[in-house]
């Protein structure tokens, strides 16, 4: 397919997403991994409340808040840095899914105030970030300083005390747990799948 990158370090470029959505159609889903049916258990155990006010980190064109919002979580605020698709999946949803908020924005400048979100979840975009060439035992600073923002953002906005940042990945515990192990909170680690693993990292705030 030409949509795919000629090179996996391009699936942390604004540039080569906007020019990925641009070409899709508007009815086009994308999902890193696991589809919501395959997690669903696990995220109603994980935010019990379905009022929650819950953060979308690097939404994209991903099934994930669609099935959500289906299953009686409404108040879902989506994030991506690419306003093309942003645009896209406001259409695509403003009529079925009118309580969902769309916006243009980057994980690493979130302008949401401090202690306003209940839950935030990412799903591969901080998996992103990591794409950048180098040795992936001693990451590229462009990568840790990424990533850190991006952590250091979401603690930010999550309520102190309850909030909860949900990070689904393939990203090995090795990998990961430099960029969440952060003073004052909590992280779990589950290990999924059974042929080929992915990672759900628990951060409690």
């Amino acid at each position: 397919m030409d949509i795919l990158p000629e090179s996996n370090d391009l699936y942390g470029s604004k540039q080569y997403w906007n020019q990925r959505y641009a070409q899709e159609a508007d009815d086009t889903s994308f999902d890193w991994f696991k589809s919501y049916s395959e997690i669903a258990d696990t995220l109603r155990s994980l935010i019990p409340d379905k009022a929650s006010r819950i953060l979308m980190l690097g939404c994209g064109s991903s099934t994930l808040s669609e099935q959500m919002y289906d299953d009686g979580y409404h108040n879902i605020v989506n994030t991506d840095y690419s306003s093309i698709v942003i645009e896209k999946m406001k259409r695509k949803h403003e009529e079925t899914r009118p309580q969902m908020k769309w916006y243009e924005m980057d994980v690493r400048d979130l302008h949401f105030s401090d202690n306003s979100f209940d839950v935030a979840i990412d799903k591969g975009t901080m998996d992103a970030m990591m794409t950048v060439k180098g040795d992936i035992w001693n990451p590229p600073q462009q990568v840790v300083d990424d990533c850190t923002k991006e952590v250091s953002e979401v603690i930010r906005t999550l309520r102190k005390g309850t909030g909860v940042f949900v990070y689904l990945t393939f990203g090995q515990p090795h990998f990961r747990k430099r960029y969440l192990t952060v003073p004052g909170t909590t992280l779990e680690i589950r290990e999924l799948g059974e042929a080929f693993h992915y990672y759900l990292y628990t951060l409690r705030i």
